[in-house]
């Protein structure tokens, strides 16, 4: 499946096309507000804000599925990641990212691997959608392998 061919809708609920967030990389994060790891929202805004001009576009997709550590409505989300973060990176509908309700984009980025181990799972896309490398959900934004691979895309 391409990715760059999914639909997904923005938190907004405006219809987001991937081929939009192409260029030479594209950070996927399922997120959580009520998680151990929220603050690496601010290392992704950072991250953001260090590499969008060189082409990094980051879509952030909350996931109620980990311990029920995202259960805010979209405003609330919204709110909450913007008051407490100040995240203008993208954030994608609240989506399923296992299970049998689990959605294309994930299917297509899992393939036949794993599971999604918990919030904060990384998938780090080229331009052209193909999926270069996956990071735990405990690999922090500014973790020296992610920017490394980063800095490669976007050369």
């Amino acid at each position: 499946m391409d990715i760059l061919n999914i639909a997904i809708n923005r938190l907004d609920g405006k219809k987001l096309d991937f081929t939009q967030l192409s260029g030479k990389a594209l950070l996927i994060v399922n997120v959580a507000s009520e998680c151990g790891l929220t603050p690496q929202y601010k290392k992704l805004e950072a991250l953001y804000q260090q590499y969008k001009n060189k082409g990094l576009n980051i879509l952030g997709l909350p996931c109620n599925q980990f311990g029920a550590q995202e259960p805010g409505s979209p405003a609330e989300i919204a709110a909450f990641c913007t008051k407490n973060y100040g995240v203008s990176f993208t954030l994608g509908e609240k989506i399923e990212v296992n299970g049998p309700g689990r959605h294309p984009l994930y299917q297509a980025l899992i393939g036949n691997g794993a599971d999604i181990q918990w919030n904060f799972e990384k998938f780090l896309l080229d331009g052209n959608g193909n999926v270069v490398q996956r990071f735990g959900p405990r690999t922090e934004p500014d973790d020296p392998q992610l920017i490394t691979a980063i800095e490669q895309l976007c050369a």
